[in-house]
C-alpha cells in the first residue's frame, strides 16, 4: 500500500498483526528530518528502524569516537584503505550537506533522538559499511579496481554544486530508481553489492529484529532509492529464516587464489634473476641488485613524498621498499606509515577535526591522520609499481646480456 499524502514517499507492508511503514528520505534534506520527527512524535509507532550499521550509528551517537581511533592498529590490520574510502565518502556527503545547510544524516539523527525520547527501541538494519565496500571491491574485476578507486577520489575533490531543489527531488523515489536502473545496466557488478544486496539485507534484518507480532507498527527510515526494493523483499522473506542468508550477505568473498600468488611469483622471478646474473658475472649480479634497489626504493619514496611525508619517512621508505618488496607479507606502506606516525604523531585535535578536514583536498594533506593514510597508500602503490618496473628491467638486462 502506497501513501504519498505526506512530503516523503511511503510504502506500508502488512504482515499479520505487524505493520512496517517504510519512509523514503533524502539523506541531506531538512524536510526529511522534520518529517521523521513529526512521525515519531505522532505516537503511531512502537519501534523505529534506521538505515544505519553499528559503525555509522556509533558515529552519530558518539561523535568523539573518531578521536579514540587507534591509527597504528588500523594500518597494521590492513584497514587503512577502507578507512580512507569511508572518509572520502563522508567528505562527499558533507559537501552536499553544506550546500543544503543541513548536517549529513540529519533524518537518521532525528529518528534516533526522537525514538530515545519516546522510549522506543532503535533497530539498526543496514549492513556494515566496511563489508559493503569490501564486497564492492571483490565484486569488481581486478583490472577495474583502480578505476573504482580513482572514481572515489574524484568524487572526493569534485566541486559540483547540487541545488536544494535537486536534493528535494531525491525523495520522489522515481528519479533514484531510474538512476539505479541505468547504473545497473552499465555496472551490474557495482549495483549488486551497493544497492540490491543491501535492499535484501535490510529486509532480512527487519525480519530478524522485528518479526511478525513483536511490534505493532515499525517506522523504517531509509533512503528513497531503497524503498521499492526493501518493500518487495519484505514480502518475499515473510516465511523464511532470515539468519542464514543474512550471514551469507555479511561474508566477504575471497579474492582469486591465483591473484594472491602473483606477488610471490614476481619475488621468485626477481630472486632467480639475481641468481642467474651472479652465475653469469658477479658484476652483472650487483648491477641487477643495484637497479632493483634504486627503482623500487625511488618509486616508493616518491609515493611518500607525494603524500607530504616527513623527510625521515621518505628516506626510510626508500631503504625499506626494496626489502619489503621481497616479502609480500610486509608492505613498504606499513613501514612508511609507522615512521610517519613516529615523526608526526597525530594529536587529539587532528582526530577531532578529521571529518571536517577531509572535505577539502588540502585538508587531506594538512591533517596528520589522513596524511598518514595517504603515506601508507601512496608508498604502497609506489612500491608495487617499482616491483614490476624493476622486475621487467632485470628481465631485459638478462635477455640482452
Amino acid at each position: 500500500m502506497n501513501d504519498f499524502s505526506t512530503q516523503g514517499p511511503r510504502q506500508v507492508v502488512e504482515q499479520g498483526e505487524s505493520r512496517y511503514t517504510l519512509l523514503g528520505t533524502a539523506h541531506v534534506s531538512k524536510a526529511s528530518a522534520d518529517e521523521v520527527t513529526q512521525l515519531v512524535r505522532s505516537g503511531e509507532f512502537d519501534a523505529v528502524a534506521v538505515e544505519l550499521c553499528p559503525t555509522r550509528y556509533q558515529t552519530i551517537v558518539d561523535p568523539d569516537a573518531m578521536a579514540r581511533m587507534d591509527l597504528f592498529q588500523v594500518v597494521r590490520s590492513g584497514k587503512a584503505g577502507m578507512v580512507a574510502a569511508s572518509l572520502a565518502l563522508g567528505a562527499f556527503q558533507q559537501r552536499i550537506a553544506e550546500q543544503s545547510n543541513i548536517e549529513p544524516g540529519a533524518e537518521m539523527r532525528a529518528a534516533i533522538q526522537e525514538a530515545r525520547a519516546a522510549g522506543l527501541p532503535v533497530l539498526l538494519v543496514d549492513r556494515e559499511v566496511g563489508i559493503t565496500l569490501r564486497r564492492i571491491y571483490r565484486n569488481v574485476p581486478w583490472w577495474q579496481r583502480m578505476g573504482l578507486i580513482s572514481g572515489l577520489m574524484a568524487s572526493m575533490v569534485s566541486r559540483q554544486t547540487v541545488s536544494a531543489e535537486e536534493i528535494e527531488k531525491l525523495k520522489d523515489g522515481d528519479i533514484l530508481e531510474a538512476t539505479f536502473t541505468e547504473f545497473a545496466e552499465s555496472s551490474e557488478k557495482l549495483y549488486q553489492p551497493l544497492i540490491a544486496e543491501r535492499d535484501r539485507y535490510m529486509a532480512l534484518r527487519l525480519r530478524e529484529q522485528a518479526p511478525e507480532g513483536r511490534f505493532r507498527n515499525v517506522l523504517v527510515v531509509i533512503g528513497a532509492g531503497h524503498l521499492k526494493g526493501l518493500a518487495g523483499h519484505l514480502s518475499e522473506t515473510a516465511n523464511q529464516d532470515p539468519v542464514p542468508e543474512r550471514e551469507a550477505l555479511e561474508s566477504v568473498p575471497p579474492g582469486s587464489r591465483w591473484v594472491g600468488y602473483i606477488p610471490w611469483a614476481v619475488v621468485g622471478l626477481v630472486l632467480l634473476g639475481f641468481v642467474i646474473g651472479f652465475s653469469r658475472n658477479p658484476e652483472l649480479g650487483f648491477q641487477l641488485m643495484g637497479e632493483w634497489f634504486l627503482i623500487n626504493g625511488t618509486l616508493s619514496a616518491l609515493g611518500a613524498l607525494l603524500a607530504w611525508g616527513h623527510p625521515v619517512t621518505i628516506v626510510a621508505t626508500f631503504f625499506a621498499a626494496p626489502f619489503t618488496s621481497l616479502n609480500p607479507t610486509i608492505g613498504a606502506g606499513f613501514v612508511a606509515a609507522a615512521v610517519e606516525m613516529t615523526m608526526r604523531r597525530p594529536t587529539v585535535g587532528h582526530f577531532a577535526s578529521l571529518r571536517s578536514d577531509v572535505t577539502s583536498l588540502r585538508g587531506w594533506w594538512r591533517n596528520r591522520v589522513s596524511r598518514t593514510l595517504l603515506v601508507f597508500l601512496f608508498a604502497t602503490i609506489g612500491s608495487a609499481v617499482g616491483t614490476y618496473v624493476a622486475g621487467f628491467r632485470i628481465f631485459e638486462r638478462l635477455i640482452g646480456s
